[in-house]
């Protein structure tokens, strides 16, 4: 089978350094729908911990209930500011000897001192080995045998839901009563030798296939959905990211104040564009109300079904009904709402 030369992203891409599209993203999209391809992530950092106490180390340090996670097991956690803001986005997965975390393109170095900061005398070593490891998308629910293979969060794939305990405020429904569809798919490392085999299993999709079908499922990223004061409430990430149940770490004390005592400053929500013009907005354009602005565009996208769509993040006060503008480079753009966080 012959492969189409890849387009490489433009300037700003949040994936820079892997294939955007083949020529034909709309196609691409409908193929990674069907579970017919595969994207190349290869950009992804991975770091390794290991040692006997990392599995209870990472768990302190982290807003996730890792203590006892199986081999094979996989999780999605975040580290926190002090404030409770969201630093870092942890997809993380033991083999039984080693927990894996694949991370943002270009995060990787900042984790990685961070967690020897905190390794004081616990029986832990952490290593960057993004030089040495690559990481494939794979849209399937399924673990790869021999491969550390993160499994999206049963919450965003659509097959159920993390078991995130409860607080005084309640458990992790009432932030996103109804998620606009469903993202299923798995995150394999595999040996950087072995990437251009594994991709050449299936047919090639770019990152731009895999983000729209992200953004039409609201799935937030780090970068995307998050700005330095996000807080996990916000974006939908208690439940998935956020077990509301465990002990004390770094921003805890945010996370449960806002859970218990009040509602985030913001929500996101999955704007419909009018799309009468054929172009998007971009990153970080305004969305206004009545000629204020509200809020800003995370992740905008042509969807194979949708049309052009985009998350954003507004404030929770903007009336959930309420018609929307996006500011953007090429004029305003008129848009309507979809509830993913509840106001």
């Amino acid at each position: 089978m012959s492969i189409p030369a890849a387009v490489a992203p433009p300037d700003g891409s949040p994936d820079p350094g892997v294939p955007w599209h083949f020529g034909d993203p709309l196609r691409e999209q409908r193929a990674l729908a069907d579970g017919s391809a595969r994207v190349d992530l290869s950009n992804r950092g991975v770091v390794s911990v290991t040692g006997p106490d990392r599995l209870r180390w990472l768990h302190d340090l982290t807003t996730q209930h890792l203590a006892q996670l199986a081999p094979a097991g996989s999780a999605l956690a975040l580290i926190l500011s002090p404030h409770g803001h969201v630093e870092h986005e942890l997809h993380a997965v033991d083999d039984g000897e080693t927990t894996w975390l694949v991370v943002e393109p270009g995060t990787a170095t900042a984790l990685v001192d961070y967690l020897r900061s905190m390794q004081f005398m616990l029986r832990v070593e952490v290593a960057d080995r993004s030089d040495d490891l690559a990481v494939v998308w794979e849209p399937s629910t399924e673990r790869v045998e021999g491969y550390p293979t993160w499994l999206v969060p049963p919450d965003f794939a659509g097959t159920g839901l993390v078991d995130a305990g409860s607080d005084r405020g309640g458990d992790a429904g009432r932030y996103v009563p109804e998620r606009p569809a469903a993202f299923p798919g798995r995150e394999v490392v595999v040996p950087r030798s072995e990437l251009a085999g594994r991709l050449a299993q299936a047919e090639p999709a770019g990152t731009w296939a895999r983000e729209a079908l992200r953004a039409a499922a609201a799935v937030p990223r780090l970068g995307r959905e998050t700005d330095h004061r996000t807080l996990p409430h916000e974006v939908g990430w208690i439940g998935p990211g956020v077990h509301l149940a465990k002990g004390c770490y770094r921003g805890q004390e945010a996370v449960a104040r806002v859970h218990n005592l009040g509602h985030p400053p913001r929500r996101l929500v999955l704007l419909h564009l009018d799309g009468s013009d054929g172009t998007l907005p971009a990153h970080g354009d305004a969305v206004e109300l009545d000629g204020r602005a509200v809020g800003w565009v995370a992740t905008p996208a042509w969807h194979h079904e949708l049309g052009p769509i985009a998350t954003a993040v507004v404030k929770r006060s903007t009336p959930a009904d309420a018609p929307l503008r996006v500011r953007a480079d090429t004029g305003e753009v008129p848009a309507t709402q979809q509830v993913v966080v509840a106001p």
